[in-house]
């Protein structure tokens, strides 16, 4: 049995934490979007930090929560895409993050502006 949603998002961002990933930006889906609960943004400094981010995470989760994580990307640590089923976590460096800006997407006008950019 999968941990449910709530664990798992309790766990990215305890593991994101631990991995000093920046600018953690959390999106509730729920109601909006079939394809998950939840959206996490986040940033790491490098592309190594990304990659090492997003490598750390998928681990944590498949020995923690017997939970596995569909993962691209993370040859390139520009933007790498976590897919847990309930969760995806996005994991970009600065610069391709600035370039996309799913946040303006996702988030409510108010809640964009706001983020971090």
């Amino acid at each position: 049995m999968s941990a449910g949603s709530e664990t798992q998002l309790s766990h990215i961002l305890s593991s994101l934490d631990d991995d000093k990933a920046e600018d953690i930006v959390q999106i509730d889906l729920r109601g909006k979007s079939p394809m998950g609960d939840y959206m996490i943004i986040c940033s790491g400094r490098s592309s190594r930090q990304v990659a090492a981010i997003a490598e750390k995470l998928t681990a944590r989760l498949k020995r923690d929560l017997n939970v596995f994580s569909k993962i691209e990307g993370k040859d390139a640590g520009d933007w790498v895409l976590i897919d847990t089923g309930d969760i995806i976590v996005h994991v970009f460096r600065p610069e391709v993050r600035e370039f996309y800006q799913l946040e303006k997407m996702w988030l409510p006008n108010a809640q964009a502006a706001s983020s971090p950019s």
